[in-house]
Parts: C-alpha cells; structure tokens; sequence
C-alpha cells in the first residue's frame, strides 16, 4: 500500500482560533502549530487560488516545516476560472512563486469552475495545461457531473493527470461520489454536505463537521486507492470555526485502526 497523507485545505483562519488554535494564537505561530502540535504532515495551500503565488511566502513556508512534510498547491484563479489571456505567462508566473518550495511540492490541484464542461475546446485546455505544467504531478478537480464518463476518465489516464474524488451534497448536476484512480496520485477532497451549496455564501457552504458515522464510509474507499497508488491525498475542505482540521484529525484516527494504515498513523498527534 502507497503512503496516505491526510491534511485541511488550508490553515491560516482566524475562525480556528480557539477552536483548532489556542486563544491568542498569532499568524504567524498557525503553522508551526498545524505541523508540531497537531501534527499534520501535508497541507493543501489554497492562497494560491486567489493571488499568485508568492516566493517569500513559499520560501517561509518551506523554512517553517519538517524535510519530509508534503505540500500540494491550489492552481491560480486566472488558470482554471478566469483564464488569463496570456495563459502560458500566467502558469510561467505560478511556477516561479512555488519554486521555493523545492521537493516539497508534491502536487498541484487544478479545481475548475461548475460551467467547466467537457467539450472540446477545454478538452484541449487539458492538454494544454499537461504541456505547461509538464513534470508536476497534476490533479484535476471537476464540479460539473457531466464529467462523470469513463471516456473522460480514460483521458485523465492517458494524460497521466489525478482525478480529485469530491463528497460533496448530492445534489443534481455536482460530481458524485466516484473512488477513481487516473494517475499515481490518488486525491479525495471533503466539501461537507450542505444542501444549499448553491445558494449560500462560501463560508456557509463549508460549515459542516462530518460525523464518525459519515467518516467511516470512507476508509475502505481511501484504502482501495492507495493499494494502487504511490501516495494518497485526503484533504479536508469544510474549514469553517476548524471543523476541517476535526474532521482530519477524526479520519487519522479511523485509519490508524486498520492494520494497513502505517505512513499516515505518524500523522496523528502524540500529545
């Protein structure tokens, strides 16, 4: 079985303060907390989506954790929604503020918008975006479930590009809940399961804290990808008042009872 890395979409949230973060807990000391006290041994750094990256940042970020800790970076606004017009200076722009991060870098996630379809033109944006980012490990995240076809999984394998398994609300017209391996890289990515995704503002969408119950559907799921893969992904997106750092705390936990789980037992807090 390939190494399972479990971590939150992100870190820096003043809303975990007293709930994830003791009170008084600085910026600045959110981190160093989320690696040494938590002890979280990847993050999916989500900034990136809304400003590029930026050297010094990623440099810090890198200086501020262990050797062996895993970072994946969420691809800018202006490469999967917003689609820069001089989209091979923007993905050249993305590489050089991530460079800091050395080996490090494990992964890049490309989340795309609802109105992403699988037609033809973005089709050849795929591939377009395989040549630009061409020795990264890529994963594709769709919203829309009209991606949900064998044919289009087929070419995720042949572009040798991830595929992000999404629980998100079941709701018609979101992807559905699909354990697919395309690269070897397995991802699953927890949205929580409000109902009035479409609806309400971004930080009422992800407040949802999963229950055992929910969370132990899945530890067969995530197995299965990882008796495949070389490393397994499992991050948690429902960052609202900290449950997502709960949630993954919860899912450490779940499979660290199973005699299989190994590498990401060690994630587990010891305090």
């Amino acid at each position: 079985m390939g190494e399972i890395l479990i971590g939150t979409s992100g870190f820096s949230f003043d809303d975990w303060i007293g709930e994830v973060y003791p009170q008084g807990t600085r910026k600045q000391d959110m981190l160093p907390y989320y690696v040494n006290k938590l002890g979280f041994k990847t993050l999916e750094v989500n900034y990136t989506y809304y400003a590029m990256p930026s050297r010094k940042t990623m440099d810090s970020f890198a200086r501020r954790t262990p050797r062996d800790f895993s970072f994946v970076v969420k691809g800018y606004k202006g490469i999967t929604h917003c689609i820069a017009d001089d989209i091979k200076e923007t993905c050249r722009l993305f590489k050089e503020g991530i460079e800091p991060l050395g080996e490090n870098m494990k992964a890049l996630l490309f989340q795309f918008p609802y109105m992403f379809l699988p037609t033809d033109e973005n089709i050849g944006y795929l591939r377009k975006l395989k040549d630009e980012f061409a020795g990264y490990t890529s994963v594709m995240e769709f919203r829309n479930s009209r991606w949900f076809d064998e044919r289009y999984f087929d070419l995720l394998r042949e572009l040798s590009l991830g595929f992000c398994i999404v629980d998100e609300p079941k709701l018609k017209g979101l992807m559905p809940f699909t354990p697919v391996l395309t690269s070897r890289t397995g991802y699953f990515r927890f949205h929580g399961r409000n109902r009035a995704w479409f609806r309400e503002p971004v930080d009422v969408r992800y407040n949802y804290l999963y229950t055992e119950k929910e969370l132990k559907t899945f530890v067969q799921p995530i197995e299965d990808i990882a008796s495949h893969a070389d490393t397994t992904f499992v991050f948690f997106n429902n960052c609202h008042e900290g449950k997502a750092a709960r949630n993954a705390l919860m899912m450490i936990e779940l499979l660290r009872q199973k005699p299989a789980f190994d590498t990401a037992a060690k994630a587990a807090p010891h305090n």
